[in-house]
């Protein structure tokens, strides 16, 4: 299938299972209102803030999804990653429908950056696009210190993504074990949970890999095959 202008422009790091479908970290409401704000006439900005294993990552990548789906273009910008550049590729981003900028604190306290993303903040406002941010912590914690960019980051709509708690990661376990066609018994689920990885990422990689091993062995998951393929 031909790739669309807008899906073309996703940007860096964007993975295709990071869909609004898929979403298993907090409330699907949370999801639901953000789609909302996304739509035309919604928020301009919105920032989302919480810790590393909130989902939020996953949020700002399924809009760009989304927004690909729709023929429009997104551009997915990790700062945790990229934020080690200077700022140019900020340049020409207002072109884009919607700019997701991920780990906002990353570049926060350096003028250069703190300036750009000012400048980019009233071009997208200006010509009615959207700019979606993510942070670590609320706006009003974030070390900001430029006062006109501390206060552009008030303004909209902020969501606040809580962590899982381990049932909530038991379901979305099962979960993406169901998206991957496999039967996930729950003695099986609570020992892949105890014993693997404590973030989702690291708890989705193991399901591939043994969506993998159990496609070559044909074999179903138990605790035992489990154990073998995982080294656990």
């Amino acid at each position: 299938m031909a790739m669309t202008q807008g899906q073309m422009a996703l940007g860096v790091g964007v993975r295709d299972a990071a869909t609004f479908d898929n979403y298993h970290f907090t409330s699907t409401s949370l999801a639901e209102a953000l789609k909302g704000q996304l739509a035309d006439g919604g928020e301009p900005f919105v920032y989302l803030w919480g810790g590393e294993q909130s989902g939020r990552s996953h949020l700002l990548q399924a809009a760009c999804h989304l927004a690909g789906e729709q023929g429009k273009r997104a551009f997915y910008l990790p700062l945790k990653e990229i934020g080690h550049f200077p700022p140019h590729m900020l340049e020409g981003l207002d072109e884009m429908d919607l700019v997701a900028i991920d780990d906002l604190e990353s570049v926060i306290g350096r003028k250069r950056w703190e300036e750009a993303l000012f400048h980019l903040y009233n071009r997208l406002r200006d010509s009615g696009r959207h700019l979606l941010v993510s942070a670590s912590c609320a706006p009003r914690l974030l070390p900001v210190t430029l006062p006109d960019l501390a206060s552009r980051l008030s303004w909209g709509v902020t969501f606040h993504l809580s962590g899982l708690d381990d049932a909530q990661r038991l379901e979305a376990l099962k979960l993406r074990a169901k998206d991957h066609g496999l039967a996930l018994p729950d003695e099986v689920a609570r020992y892949i949970l105890h014993r693997g990885p404590r973030s989702l990422p690291g708890l989705f990689a193991a399901m591939i890999e043994l969506d993998n091993a159990s496609l070559s062995a044909q074999r179903k998951l138990t605790i035992p095959f489990v154990k073998q393929t995982l080294g656990w």
